[in-house]
């Protein structure tokens, strides 16, 4: 059986989410043959990142920069992912920050039912006021990745879970958008969110796909960091969010919006 060190598991990482970030942000032109493979890529990106996030968080040696330098890239792709997916939210670093948070807690606050009523205001945190990348079922990964005991186990359930998780949500917003199409005296100003295309919400169910590939890439992770690659993520995301979303804006696919 192939085995994967931590260097090829991230590069994965980062082509899913590209492939699926193009979907998204160019969905004008991209058609639904190609679209279904990249998005099903997409869900690769975030149950890989989700163990290598918890993995840093252990073996760090400085957890206050490690966050540090989340929260100063997440700033820095505020406009970028503004411009390609044109509605306002925060990336998936302030996810992966609220995941942190959850799994410093769960190990300071031994009160275990104290803990769940804490863990239940930030998962809420990541929907309300601010829809959060992934949103709550982010936060829930990362931690589940954490508590659980059984290494074979923590890199399959949490990205099995994410999958599951993603399917009922494409399926009920594909619901929702078939909704909105017959009653047109309903319908919601979206902010042009191009997720709420009732045939890219369709597309999106293949999303599991990619989660479910995540579990099983994970489960032949060879436990080896490979070449290091401290800051190819962090620099790579806005970058690439800033490409696209330049070409989209130009291309007049995405609309800049107003954020108040």
């Amino acid at each position: 059986m192939f085995r994967f060190d931590a260097f090829k598991l991230k590069w994965i990482a980062i082509i899913g989410m590209v492939l699926n970030h193009i979907v998204i942000a160019w969905w004008e032109i991209v058609p639904v043959w190609l679209a279904v493979p990249m998005y099903a890529a997409g869900g690769l990106t975030f149950p890989i990142m989700a163990y290598f996030v918890v993995e840093g968080y252990r073996h760090t040696s400085n957890l206050k920069k490690y966050i540090l330098r989340l929260l100063l890239f997440g700033a820095i792709s505020i406009p970028f992912h503004v411009l390609t997916f044109g509605y306002f939210g925060l990336n998936i670093m302030f996810t992966i920050i609220l995941g942190i948070v959850s799994i410093l807690l769960y190990d300071k606050i031994k009160i275990r039912p104290l803990f769940w009523v804490v863990f239940v205001v930030i998962a809420l945190l990541t929907t309300i006021p601010i829809f959060f990348d992934w949103a709550i079922i982010g936060v829930i990964v990362v931690l589940l990745t954490h508590i659980i005991r059984k290494e074979t186990t923590r890199r399959i359930v949490p990205a099995i879970v994410a999958g599951a998780f993603m399917l009922v949500f494409s399926f009920l917003g594909f619901l929702g958008t078939m909704w909105l199409a017959n009653n047109p005296y309903m319908q919601m100003d979206m902010m042009g969110m191009p997720g709420y295309d009732s045939t890219l919400m369709l597309v999106s169910m293949v999303f599991v796909v990619g989660c479910v590939a995540a579990a099983f890439l994970l489960k032949n992770f060879n436990g080896e960091r490979g070449k290091r690659m401290k800051w190819l993520f962090y620099a790579f995301y806005p970058l690439h969010l800033a490409i696209l979303g330049l070409v989209a804006y130009f291309m007049g696919w995405v609309e800049i919006i107003s954020i108040f």
